[in-house]
């Protein structure tokens, strides 16, 4: 495999060569295989720098990777519209792997931004995890040149910046903190208050009673649903409502009539409507946090997680009741065990606030490394 790999970048290199030969305009080139959509950071940020600098070209290129044959030849063609935009750009900013950056030799010129699209460091994740049961195979990484030509990596805070420079494997001095955009929304009133409306418009029996969401993370088995099944079974329904709302990857369906399945909202707009949030290990807890909602963590294969990918921070520290007992949850729900003095200040210490906005930050950034 290795020496298939090898010639397959060396071929690319060489039709690089050629494209390199394309001068290099007055644009900026986002690349994600996380969606097949632009993310709201790419959203945010792309509008941003228009309205800073008309002139600056920007192109979006979005499309996830996905299993199968026919599947992976329709990404090779993308890949080399990635190369294209690669070659004839000044910035190209990332939210995810890519492999056209990683692997290829670039002009002296281009800046590489690596935006990852999770805020905090939690869960381990890129070279913290090399050959765990939920990583990359180490032989591979090395093979692919996993997460190289970065000049720049943001991450969300001090604390997370030398968690997400092991997981780049990158020197501090490329490590820059600057949340992503999205927070702006995330924390702003008016956005808060139209997604509750929203929500509750869609589903009023929101209207009528106490409201918890649960948002776990991605599991790739389907084996959730008994532990899921407990939790719901926990739930007093004369007094709450139960909503679940489970990771866009997710194949797993809960069929129960006493609970609310979503899966028309995102997790922060759920949240905005709700008064009680169980998470796990998800990193949606960063933004539940900025909305300041008492959070409580039903952990209930959190020693299986550790052995398959282990966390970064001390996972007993985290802002509210953990428990394996979906019981001892619910409980603490009902007799208002949590504090919201602990889950601000640990939205502080996970996302540095910033002056005069998120976006208007990392838009003024990118517009300096361009010069």
């Amino acid at each position: 495999m290795g020496i298939l790999i090898h010639l397959g970048i060396f071929l690319l290199n060489i039709i690089y060569l050629f494209i390199k030969l394309f001068p290099t305009k007055n644009k900026i080139t986002f690349i994600s295989r996380e969606k097949n959509e632009p993310s709201l950071d790419f959203k945010l940020l792309s509008e941003a720098i228009k309205k800073k600098d008309a002139s600056i070209e920007i192109v979006i290129l979005c499309k996830r990777l996905e299993p199968g044959i026919r599947n992976r030849i329709n990404y090779a063609f993308h890949m080399f519209r990635q190369m294209y935009h690669i070659a004839t750009s000044k910035v190209v900013i990332l939210d995810t792997y890519c492999i056209c950056i990683s692997v290829l030799k670039h002009k002296k010129r281009l800046k590489v931004v690596q935006m990852w699209h999770a805020m905090g460091s939690l869960k381990k994740f890129g070279y913290s995890i090399l050959d765990q049961k939920e990583g990359s195979n180490s032989k591979i990484a090395k093979w692919m040149h996993m997460h190289e030509n970065y000049d720049y990596v943001f991450t969300s805070s001090q604390q997370c910046l030398k968690n997400f420079a092991e997981a780049f494997n990158v020197s501090v001095d490329k490590m820059v903190v600057m949340p992503p955009p999205k927070v702006d929304l995330i924390i702003d009133a008016k956005r808060i208050k139209d997604n509750r409306e929203r929500v509750l418009k869609k589903y009023p029996i929101l209207k009528k009673k106490k409201n918890i969401l649960y948002c776990p993370t991605f599991r790739k088995n389907t084996g959730m649903r008994k532990d899921i099944q407990k939790l719901i079974d926990e739930v007093d329904f004369k007094k709450y409502n139960l909503v679940i709302k489970l990771h866009p990857l997710s194949k797993t369906v809960i069929d129960d009539k006493r609970i609310i399945f979503d899966r028309d909202f995102s997790t922060i707009e759920v949240a905005a409507a709700c008064d009680y949030v169980i998470t796990d290990y998800s990193a949606v807890v960063f933004e539940i946090a900025l909305l300041n909602k008492p959070l409580f963590f039903y952990a209930y294969d959190r020693q299986t997680y550790v052995n398959n990918r282990d966390f970064y921070m001390n996972y007993d520290e985290m802002p509210g009741v953990i428990s394996d007992n979906p019981k001892v949850i619910i409980e603490a729900i009902e007799n208002k065990k949590y504090d919201l003095k602990k889950v601000k200040k640990f939205a502080l210490e996970n996302v540095k606030p910033q002056r005069h906005g998120y976006t208007n930050s990392v838009a003024k950034f990118i517009l300096n490394i361009m010069k």
